[in-house]
Protein backbone atom coordinates (compact mmCIF):
# COMPACT_ATOMS: atom_id res chain seq x y z
CA UNK A 1 0.00 0.00 0.00
CA UNK A 2 1.41 3.37 -0.97
CA UNK A 3 1.73 6.17 1.58
CA UNK A 4 -0.79 8.27 -0.40
CA UNK A 5 -3.49 5.59 -0.35
CA UNK A 6 -2.89 4.90 3.35
CA UNK A 7 -3.22 8.62 4.09
CA UNK A 8 -6.56 8.78 2.26
CA UNK A 9 -7.88 5.78 4.19
CA UNK A 10 -6.91 7.31 7.54
CA UNK A 11 -8.38 10.71 6.61
CA UNK A 12 -11.76 9.08 5.83
CA UNK A 13 -11.99 7.23 9.13
CA UNK A 14 -14.51 8.37 11.76
CA UNK A 15 -13.01 10.55 14.46
CA UNK A 16 -13.24 9.28 18.01
CA UNK A 17 -11.96 12.39 19.80
CA UNK A 18 -15.10 14.52 19.28
CA UNK A 19 -18.87 14.21 19.58
CA UNK A 20 -21.49 16.68 18.38
CA UNK A 21 -24.66 17.92 20.04
CA UNK A 22 -27.55 20.19 19.18
CA UNK A 23 -27.10 23.92 19.64
CA UNK A 24 -27.57 24.99 23.26
CA UNK A 25 -29.75 27.84 21.97
CA UNK A 26 -32.46 25.30 21.13
CA UNK A 27 -34.84 24.88 24.06
CA UNK A 28 -37.24 21.92 23.99
CA UNK A 29 -40.74 22.59 25.35
CA UNK A 30 -41.11 19.02 26.62
CA UNK A 31 -38.69 16.20 27.52
CA UNK A 32 -40.43 13.80 25.14
CA UNK A 33 -38.37 11.87 22.60
CA UNK A 34 -40.68 10.44 19.94
CA UNK A 35 -40.64 6.79 19.01
CA UNK A 36 -43.78 6.55 16.86
CA UNK A 37 -46.86 8.66 16.26
CA UNK A 38 -50.32 8.24 14.74
CA UNK A 39 -53.28 10.57 14.58
CA UNK A 40 -53.43 12.71 17.71
CA UNK A 41 -50.99 10.54 19.64
CA UNK A 42 -47.25 10.37 20.15
CA UNK A 43 -45.53 7.42 21.79
CA UNK A 44 -42.29 8.40 23.49
CA UNK A 45 -39.19 6.32 23.87
CA UNK A 46 -40.19 6.23 27.54
CA UNK A 47 -43.10 3.99 26.52
CA UNK A 48 -45.76 6.58 27.42
CA UNK A 49 -48.51 7.73 25.07
CA UNK A 50 -49.04 11.49 24.85
CA UNK A 51 -52.07 13.29 23.47
CA UNK A 52 -50.45 15.79 21.11
CA UNK A 53 -52.13 19.19 21.18
CA UNK A 54 -49.07 20.85 19.61
CA UNK A 55 -49.06 19.14 16.18
CA UNK A 56 -45.59 20.44 15.41
CA UNK A 57 -46.87 24.01 15.98
CA UNK A 58 -49.90 23.45 13.79
CA UNK A 59 -48.14 21.49 11.05
CA UNK A 60 -49.50 17.94 11.20
CA UNK A 61 -52.98 19.03 10.17
CA UNK A 62 -54.26 15.54 9.28
CA UNK A 63 -52.65 14.04 12.36
CA UNK A 64 -49.41 12.13 12.59
CA UNK A 65 -48.72 9.72 9.73
CA UNK A 66 -52.15 9.74 8.14
CA UNK A 67 -52.21 6.57 5.96
CA UNK A 68 -53.26 8.44 2.81
CA UNK A 69 -50.50 11.03 3.21
CA UNK A 70 -47.91 8.35 4.01
CA UNK A 71 -48.92 6.31 0.93
CA UNK A 72 -48.72 9.37 -1.33
CA UNK A 73 -45.25 10.28 -0.07
CA UNK A 74 -44.00 6.71 -0.35
CA UNK A 75 -45.27 6.38 -3.90
CA UNK A 76 -43.69 9.68 -4.92
CA UNK A 77 -40.34 8.72 -3.37
CA UNK A 78 -40.22 5.77 -5.77
CA UNK A 79 -40.71 8.09 -8.77
CA UNK A 80 -38.65 11.21 -8.12
CA UNK A 81 -37.76 12.91 -4.84
CA UNK A 82 -36.24 16.18 -5.97
CA UNK A 83 -37.07 17.84 -9.26
CA UNK A 84 -35.94 21.46 -9.07
CA UNK A 85 -38.96 23.23 -10.49
CA UNK A 86 -37.22 26.05 -12.33
CA UNK A 87 -35.11 23.39 -14.11
CA UNK A 88 -37.62 20.61 -14.78
CA UNK A 89 -41.30 20.56 -13.87
CA UNK A 90 -42.98 17.66 -12.08
CA UNK A 91 -46.58 16.51 -12.13
CA UNK A 92 -47.26 16.71 -8.35
CA UNK A 93 -46.65 20.47 -8.39
CA UNK A 94 -48.86 20.96 -11.42
CA UNK A 95 -51.64 18.94 -9.80
CA UNK A 96 -51.24 20.72 -6.47
CA UNK A 97 -51.53 24.09 -8.19
CA UNK A 98 -54.75 23.02 -9.86
CA UNK A 99 -56.12 21.69 -6.59
CA UNK A 100 -55.22 24.87 -4.72
CA UNK A 101 -57.10 26.86 -7.32
CA UNK A 102 -60.30 25.24 -6.07
CA UNK A 103 -59.80 26.41 -2.48
CA UNK A 104 -57.97 29.73 -2.88
CA UNK A 105 -60.01 32.95 -2.70
CA UNK A 106 -61.51 33.94 -6.04
CA UNK A 107 -59.03 35.86 -8.15
CA UNK A 108 -55.89 34.53 -6.46
CA UNK A 109 -54.97 32.32 -9.39
CA UNK A 110 -51.15 32.47 -9.45
CA UNK A 111 -48.96 30.55 -6.99
CA UNK A 112 -45.28 30.64 -6.06
CA UNK A 113 -43.83 27.86 -3.88
CA UNK A 114 -41.09 27.92 -1.27
CA UNK A 115 -40.12 25.76 1.73
CA UNK A 116 -41.06 27.58 4.92
CA UNK A 117 -43.38 30.23 6.24
CA UNK A 118 -40.51 32.71 6.59
CA UNK A 119 -39.54 32.25 2.95
CA UNK A 120 -43.12 32.73 1.83
CA UNK A 121 -43.46 35.89 3.92
CA UNK A 122 -40.30 37.31 2.39
CA UNK A 123 -41.55 36.40 -1.10
CA UNK A 124 -44.82 38.20 -0.37
CA UNK A 125 -43.04 41.33 0.84
CA UNK A 126 -40.71 41.28 -2.15
CA UNK A 127 -43.67 40.99 -4.51
CA UNK A 128 -45.57 43.77 -2.73
CA UNK A 129 -42.65 46.16 -2.95
CA UNK A 130 -41.90 45.34 -6.58
CA UNK A 131 -45.54 45.54 -7.66
CA UNK A 132 -46.20 48.89 -5.98
CA UNK A 133 -42.74 50.47 -6.18
CA UNK A 134 -43.29 51.50 -2.54
CA UNK A 135 -40.93 50.70 0.35
CA UNK A 136 -43.01 50.53 3.52
CA UNK A 137 -44.80 47.60 5.17
CA UNK A 138 -47.21 48.11 8.07
CA UNK A 139 -47.48 45.22 10.53
CA UNK A 140 -49.54 44.90 13.68
CA UNK A 141 -48.47 44.53 17.29
CA UNK A 142 -48.09 40.90 18.31
CA UNK A 143 -47.72 39.51 14.80
CA UNK A 144 -45.33 36.65 14.07
CA UNK A 145 -44.03 36.27 10.52
CA UNK A 146 -40.82 34.26 10.85
CA UNK A 147 -37.22 34.18 12.02
CA UNK A 148 -35.14 35.04 8.95
CA UNK A 149 -33.87 38.62 8.91
CA UNK A 150 -36.66 40.19 6.86
CA UNK A 151 -39.38 38.04 8.44
CA UNK A 152 -38.06 38.77 11.94
CA UNK A 153 -38.06 42.47 11.09
CA UNK A 154 -41.80 42.13 10.51
CA UNK A 155 -42.36 40.18 13.74
CA UNK A 156 -43.55 41.91 16.91
CA UNK A 157 -44.63 38.86 18.94
CA UNK A 158 -41.60 39.14 21.20
CA UNK A 159 -38.14 40.65 21.20
CA UNK A 160 -36.53 37.19 21.29
CA UNK A 161 -37.31 36.84 17.58
CA UNK A 162 -35.49 40.00 16.46
CA UNK A 163 -32.98 40.98 19.15
CA UNK A 164 -29.24 40.59 18.86
CA UNK A 165 -28.68 40.78 15.11
CA UNK A 166 -29.49 44.35 14.14
CA UNK A 167 -29.71 46.22 11.87
CA UNK A 168 -33.05 44.77 10.83
CA UNK A 169 -34.79 45.41 7.50
CA UNK A 170 -35.90 49.00 7.15
CA UNK A 171 -39.29 50.23 6.02
CA UNK A 172 -41.29 48.30 8.65
CA UNK A 173 -43.81 50.20 10.77
CA UNK A 174 -46.07 48.86 13.51
CA UNK A 175 -49.69 49.71 14.31
CA UNK A 176 -51.76 48.56 17.30
CA UNK A 177 -53.66 45.27 17.19
CA UNK A 178 -57.19 45.24 18.68
CA UNK A 179 -56.20 43.17 21.73
CA UNK A 180 -59.39 43.77 23.69
CA UNK A 181 -58.43 41.74 26.77
CA UNK A 182 -55.09 43.52 27.19
CA UNK A 183 -56.72 46.95 27.00
CA UNK A 184 -59.62 45.95 29.22
CA UNK A 185 -62.14 46.91 26.55
CA UNK A 186 -64.88 45.21 24.57
CA UNK A 187 -64.01 44.11 21.04
CA UNK A 188 -65.73 46.99 19.26
CA UNK A 189 -63.91 49.58 21.37
CA UNK A 190 -60.58 47.87 20.67
CA UNK A 191 -61.29 47.74 16.92
CA UNK A 192 -62.27 51.41 16.81
CA UNK A 193 -59.08 52.33 18.66
CA UNK A 194 -56.80 50.24 16.44
CA UNK A 195 -58.33 51.58 13.21
CA UNK A 196 -58.13 55.14 14.52
CA UNK A 197 -54.45 54.68 15.41
CA UNK A 198 -53.75 53.16 12.00
CA UNK A 199 -55.28 56.21 10.35
CA UNK A 200 -53.14 58.42 12.56
CA UNK A 201 -50.01 56.45 11.62
CA UNK A 202 -50.82 56.98 7.93
CA UNK A 203 -51.21 60.70 8.60
CA UNK A 204 -48.24 61.22 10.88
CA UNK A 205 -45.51 58.77 10.00
CA UNK A 206 -46.07 56.45 7.02
CA UNK A 207 -47.53 58.14 3.96
CA UNK A 208 -49.97 55.93 2.04
CA UNK A 209 -48.19 56.67 -1.24
CA UNK A 210 -45.02 55.23 0.34
CA UNK A 211 -46.76 52.13 1.74
CA UNK A 212 -46.73 48.87 -0.17
CA UNK A 213 -48.77 46.62 2.13
CA UNK A 214 -50.55 45.83 5.35
CA UNK A 215 -49.41 42.44 6.70
CA UNK A 216 -51.48 40.63 9.32
CA UNK A 217 -52.42 37.17 10.62
CA UNK A 218 -56.14 36.26 10.78
CA UNK A 219 -55.31 34.77 14.19
CA UNK A 220 -52.15 35.89 15.96
CA UNK A 221 -49.98 32.82 16.50
CA UNK A 222 -46.94 33.38 18.69
CA UNK A 223 -48.53 36.69 19.64
CA UNK A 224 -51.00 34.92 21.91
CA UNK A 225 -53.63 33.05 19.88
CA UNK A 226 -55.77 36.13 19.37
CA UNK A 227 -58.42 35.99 16.64
CA UNK A 228 -58.34 39.15 14.55
CA UNK A 229 -61.85 40.68 14.76
CA UNK A 230 -63.61 40.48 11.37
CA UNK A 231 -64.47 44.19 11.46
CA UNK A 232 -60.79 45.04 11.85
CA UNK A 233 -59.86 42.95 8.80
CA UNK A 234 -62.67 44.62 6.85
CA UNK A 235 -61.38 48.01 7.99
CA UNK A 236 -57.93 47.12 6.66
CA UNK A 237 -59.44 46.05 3.34
CA UNK A 238 -61.32 49.36 3.04
CA UNK A 239 -58.21 51.41 3.82
CA UNK A 240 -56.05 49.33 1.50
CA UNK A 241 -58.49 49.98 -1.36
CA UNK A 242 -58.79 53.67 -0.54
CA UNK A 243 -55.03 54.28 -0.36
CA UNK A 244 -53.78 51.86 -3.03
CA UNK A 245 -52.11 49.58 -0.48
CA UNK A 246 -51.97 45.78 -0.78
CA UNK A 247 -53.54 43.60 1.92
CA UNK A 248 -51.32 40.60 2.67
CA UNK A 249 -52.73 37.88 4.92
CA UNK A 250 -50.31 35.55 6.68
CA UNK A 251 -52.31 32.29 6.82
CA UNK A 252 -49.26 30.19 7.69
CA UNK A 253 -50.81 28.96 10.94
CA UNK A 254 -54.51 29.84 10.61
CA UNK A 255 -55.03 28.43 7.12
CA UNK A 256 -55.94 25.01 5.77
CA UNK A 257 -59.01 24.49 7.93
CA UNK A 258 -57.58 25.18 11.36
CA UNK A 259 -60.06 27.91 12.32
CA UNK A 260 -63.18 26.06 11.16
CA UNK A 261 -63.10 27.79 7.78
CA UNK A 262 -60.65 26.78 5.08
CA UNK A 263 -58.86 30.13 5.44
CA UNK A 264 -58.83 32.07 8.66
CA UNK A 265 -59.80 35.34 6.97
CA UNK A 266 -63.07 33.81 5.76
CA UNK A 267 -64.61 34.60 9.15
CA UNK A 268 -64.69 38.21 7.85
CA UNK A 269 -67.51 38.19 5.31
CA UNK A 270 -66.66 39.28 1.80
CA UNK A 271 -62.96 39.77 2.48
CA UNK A 272 -60.35 38.87 -0.17
CA UNK A 273 -56.63 39.56 0.28
CA UNK A 274 -54.30 40.71 -2.46
CA UNK A 275 -51.64 38.20 -1.41
CA UNK A 276 -52.20 35.09 0.71
CA UNK A 277 -49.40 33.20 2.45
CA UNK A 278 -49.71 29.52 3.42
CA UNK A 279 -47.42 26.85 4.90
CA UNK A 280 -47.52 24.65 8.06
CA UNK A 281 -50.62 22.43 7.62
CA UNK A 282 -50.35 22.52 3.83
CA UNK A 283 -48.60 19.13 3.60
CA UNK A 284 -49.17 17.44 6.98
CA UNK A 285 -45.55 17.76 8.04
CA UNK A 286 -43.59 17.96 4.79
CA UNK A 287 -41.85 21.32 4.23
CA UNK A 288 -43.63 23.38 1.60
CA UNK A 289 -45.08 26.89 1.55
CA UNK A 290 -46.67 29.17 -1.00
CA UNK A 291 -47.94 32.61 -1.78
CA UNK A 292 -50.97 33.21 -3.99
CA UNK A 293 -51.96 36.39 -5.80
CA UNK A 294 -53.82 37.45 -8.94
CA UNK A 295 -51.82 36.72 -12.08
CA UNK A 296 -51.73 40.41 -12.92
CA UNK A 297 -50.13 41.19 -9.56
CA UNK A 298 -47.77 38.20 -9.57
CA UNK A 299 -46.53 39.16 -13.04
CA UNK A 300 -45.13 42.37 -11.56
CA UNK A 301 -42.42 40.38 -9.75
CA UNK A 302 -39.10 41.15 -11.35
CA UNK A 303 -37.49 38.41 -13.47
CA UNK A 304 -35.33 36.15 -11.33
CA UNK A 305 -36.86 37.36 -8.05
CA UNK A 306 -38.67 34.07 -7.42
CA UNK A 307 -36.91 30.73 -7.16
CA UNK A 308 -35.10 28.40 -4.76
CA UNK A 309 -33.45 25.00 -4.76
CA UNK A 310 -36.01 23.01 -2.79
CA UNK A 311 -39.19 25.02 -3.32
CA UNK A 312 -42.17 22.94 -4.41
CA UNK A 313 -40.42 19.63 -3.67
CA UNK A 314 -42.07 16.69 -5.42
CA UNK A 315 -42.62 14.58 -2.28
CA UNK A 316 -43.95 17.56 -0.34
CA UNK A 317 -46.27 18.43 -3.21
CA UNK A 318 -47.61 14.87 -3.30
CA UNK A 319 -48.20 15.04 0.46
CA UNK A 320 -50.01 18.36 0.04
CA UNK A 321 -52.33 16.83 -2.57
CA UNK A 322 -53.05 13.95 -0.19
CA UNK A 323 -53.67 16.45 2.61
CA UNK A 324 -56.30 18.20 0.49
CA UNK A 325 -57.86 14.80 -0.23
CA UNK A 326 -58.12 14.00 3.48
CA UNK A 327 -59.43 17.43 4.46
CA UNK A 328 -62.20 17.12 1.89
CA UNK A 329 -63.10 13.43 2.24
CA UNK A 330 -63.10 13.45 6.06
CA UNK A 331 -64.85 16.80 6.48
CA UNK A 332 -62.00 18.19 8.55
CA UNK A 333 -62.87 21.88 8.18
CA UNK A 334 -66.25 21.26 9.78
CA UNK A 335 -64.63 18.96 12.34
CA UNK A 336 -62.27 21.80 13.29
CA UNK A 337 -65.26 24.10 13.82
CA UNK A 338 -67.28 21.66 15.95
CA UNK A 339 -64.36 20.27 17.93
CA UNK A 340 -63.05 23.81 18.41
CA UNK A 341 -66.31 24.91 20.01
CA UNK A 342 -66.17 21.83 22.23
CA UNK A 343 -62.57 22.59 23.20
CA UNK A 344 -63.24 26.23 24.15
CA UNK A 345 -66.36 25.33 26.12
CA UNK A 346 -64.48 22.63 28.03
CA UNK A 347 -61.49 24.87 28.74
CA UNK A 348 -63.68 27.67 30.04
CA UNK A 349 -65.34 25.23 32.41
CA UNK A 350 -62.13 23.77 33.86
CA UNK A 351 -60.44 27.18 34.02
CA UNK A 352 -63.30 28.95 35.80
CA UNK A 353 -62.20 28.04 39.36
CA UNK A 354 -58.71 29.50 38.83
CA UNK A 355 -58.44 33.30 39.24
CA UNK A 356 -55.00 33.19 37.61
CA UNK A 357 -56.64 32.42 34.27
CA UNK A 358 -57.48 35.79 32.78
CA UNK A 359 -58.80 34.79 29.37
CA UNK A 360 -59.71 31.69 27.37
CA UNK A 361 -60.02 32.39 23.67
CA UNK A 362 -59.57 30.94 20.23
CA UNK A 363 -61.02 30.13 16.86
CA UNK A 364 -61.51 26.57 15.65
CA UNK A 365 -58.65 24.37 16.81
CA UNK A 366 -56.52 27.27 18.03
CA UNK A 367 -57.06 27.79 21.76
CA UNK A 368 -55.15 30.16 24.03
CA UNK A 369 -55.30 30.37 27.82
CA UNK A 370 -53.82 33.59 29.23
CA UNK A 371 -52.43 33.64 32.78
CA UNK A 372 -52.31 36.79 34.92
CA UNK A 373 -51.77 38.02 38.45
CA UNK A 374 -54.03 40.63 39.99
CA UNK A 375 -52.95 43.13 42.66
CA UNK A 376 -55.04 44.62 45.46
CA UNK A 377 -56.15 47.47 43.22
CA UNK A 378 -57.40 45.06 40.56
CA UNK A 379 -54.55 45.70 38.13
CA UNK A 380 -53.40 42.66 36.17
CA UNK A 381 -49.96 41.71 34.92
CA UNK A 382 -48.89 38.76 32.73
CA UNK A 383 -47.87 35.65 34.66
CA UNK A 384 -45.32 33.76 32.58
CA UNK A 385 -44.32 31.55 35.51
CA UNK A 386 -47.85 30.21 35.89
CA UNK A 387 -48.16 29.56 32.16
CA UNK A 388 -44.88 27.64 32.13
CA UNK A 389 -45.84 25.66 35.21
CA UNK A 390 -49.14 24.64 33.64
CA UNK A 391 -47.50 23.81 30.30
CA UNK A 392 -44.96 21.58 32.02
CA UNK A 393 -47.69 19.98 34.12
CA UNK A 394 -49.66 19.07 30.99
CA UNK A 395 -46.75 16.91 29.86
CA UNK A 396 -46.80 15.11 33.20
CA UNK A 397 -50.53 14.53 32.64
CA UNK A 398 -49.87 13.07 29.17
CA UNK A 399 -50.95 16.14 27.18
CA UNK A 400 -48.50 18.11 25.03
CA UNK A 401 -48.95 21.89 24.90
CA UNK A 402 -46.90 25.03 24.20
CA UNK A 403 -46.61 28.58 25.49
CA UNK A 404 -46.73 31.77 23.45
CA UNK A 405 -47.37 35.52 23.69
CA UNK A 406 -44.97 38.47 23.99
CA UNK A 407 -44.90 37.89 27.76
CA UNK A 408 -44.90 34.06 27.37
CA UNK A 409 -47.99 33.94 29.60
CA UNK A 410 -50.31 32.08 27.22
CA UNK A 411 -50.64 28.30 26.92
CA UNK A 412 -51.76 27.29 23.43
CA UNK A 413 -53.47 24.10 22.37
CA UNK A 414 -53.36 23.08 18.69
CA UNK A 415 -55.04 19.71 18.13
CA UNK A 416 -54.91 18.01 14.74
CA UNK A 417 -57.90 18.55 12.47
CA UNK A 418 -58.71 14.84 12.83
CA UNK A 419 -59.13 15.11 16.61
CA UNK A 420 -62.19 13.29 17.95
CA UNK A 421 -64.79 14.37 20.51
CA UNK A 422 -63.39 11.79 22.94
CA UNK A 423 -59.85 13.13 22.50
CA UNK A 424 -61.03 16.71 23.10
CA UNK A 425 -62.75 15.62 26.32
CA UNK A 426 -59.63 13.76 27.40
CA UNK A 427 -57.41 16.73 26.55
CA UNK A 428 -59.62 19.10 28.54
CA UNK A 429 -59.61 16.74 31.51
CA UNK A 430 -55.82 16.49 31.41
CA UNK A 431 -55.52 20.25 31.12
CA UNK A 432 -57.76 20.64 34.15
CA UNK A 433 -55.58 18.20 36.09
CA UNK A 434 -52.49 20.19 35.06
CA UNK A 435 -54.11 23.41 36.30
CA UNK A 436 -54.82 21.80 39.66
CA UNK A 437 -51.30 20.39 39.93
CA UNK A 438 -49.55 23.62 38.93
CA UNK A 439 -51.77 26.24 40.58
CA UNK A 440 -53.31 24.27 43.42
Amino acid sequence: MTAGVESQIHSSQVRTDQTASLSPALKQATPVVVDTAAGSWIRGTDGRDYLDFTTGIGVTSTGHCHPHVVAAAQAQCAKIIHAQYTTVMHTPLLELTTRLGAVLPMGLDSVFYANSGSEAVEAAVRLARMATAKPNIIVFQGGFHGRTVAAASLTTAGTRFSAGFSPLMSGVHMAPFPYAYRYGWDTDTAVDFALRELDYLLQSRVAPNDTAAFLIEPVLGDGGYLPTPPRFLQGLRERADRHGILLVLDEVQAGFGRTGRFWGHQHAAGLTPDILITAKGLASGFPISAIAAPTELMSKAWPGSQGGTYGGNAVAAAAAIATLDVIESEGLVENARVRGEQLLAGLRQVCAPFPGVGDVRGLGLMAGIEFITTDAAGNTTPDAAAALAVQQATTTQGLLSLTCGPSANVVRLIPALVVTAEEIDLGVARFGAALAAALG
